[in-house]
């Protein structure tokens, strides 16, 4: 993806790395807009930057994906990237009886079909256009899973699979797949993440994610130092440790 002269839509933006992310692309010269459910965070975010523009969308309901998408290509016709940020990350606990249903439902109802659906509303948009950018966000734990959030893990690990997969069959078109890939950074994802001494200091994730943005336009996964040893651990040899090294250091990784 450029690093300028984009109209990116960022779905999940009002706080954590969604927002920062969503600040840092403004201040590269591109046109952002950020959804979200709380019409009291857009305000606060339409106010502090006047020129990051809202919209109201809940990427858990089909047809608020479908009116958001209508209302900000109507307005921005040069819509060009999106970037399929609203997530949500749970404990779960499947040794009980019950009580993890629900969460589970949740998370693969925001992370997998929220994205699809996303996709899909905004898909022959960005066809459309000459040069478009579709960025998922995975996670390091797509690639190796912490006990605590199995669904979180499942959910990440589908995007990372869903992402090879549009790319494959998009190949040839405008449309370039990318796929975000964070650690654990410090954010309000969980409990405790953001006081987090494993988790990454949020402003020093964004600053390397946007450097990769620049010094790799080509580039199918944006991958920061810091989530190299879960990405890669099946290939090196060393899953088995990275496994249980995740698992004996955070239990808010992410």
């Amino acid at each position: 993806m450029n690093i300028s002269g984009n109209t990116i839509f960022i779905p999940g933006a009002t706080s954590g790395i969604g927002l920062a992310l969503a600040r840092a692309l403004r201040a590269e010269g591109n046109t952002v807009i950020v959804g979200g459910r709380r019409t009291a965070l857009l305000q606060e975010i339409a106010a502090a930057d006047p020129a990051i523009h809202t919209v109201q969308i809940d990427t858990t309901d089909a047809e608020s994906i479908r009116a958001a998408a209508s209302e900000v290509i109507a307005a921005h016709p040069d819509l060009n990237a999106v970037i399929t940020m609203a997530g949500v990350m749970r404990v779960e606990d499947w040794s009980q009886p019950s009580g993890f249903l629900a969460t589970a439902e949740e998370t693969i109802v925001t992370n997998v079909l929220g994205p699809i659906r996303l996709i899909g509303a905004f898909i022959e948009q960005l066809r459309s256009m000459p040069d478009a950018t579709i960025v998922t966000v995975s996670s390091g734990l797509a690639f190796a899973p912490l006990r605590v959030t199995p669904s979180y893990n499942a959910s990440k690990a589908a995007i990372h699979m869903l992402s090879e997969s549009l790319r494959l069959q998009l190949e040839g078109s405008t449309v370039k797949v990318v796929e975000l890939e964070p650690p654990s950074v410090q954010t309000d994802l969980m409990p405790g993440q953001r006081e987090s001494d494993f988790a990454m200091p949020l402003e020093d994730f964004i600053t390397e994610v946007m450097h990769l943005f620049e010094t790799q336009p080509d580039a199918t996964e944006i991958q920061v130092e810091n989530v190299k040893f879960l990405r890669y651990g099946e290939a090196r040899g060393d899953y088995d440790q990275v496994v249980a090294t995740l698992n004996s250091r955070d239990p808010h990784g992410h």
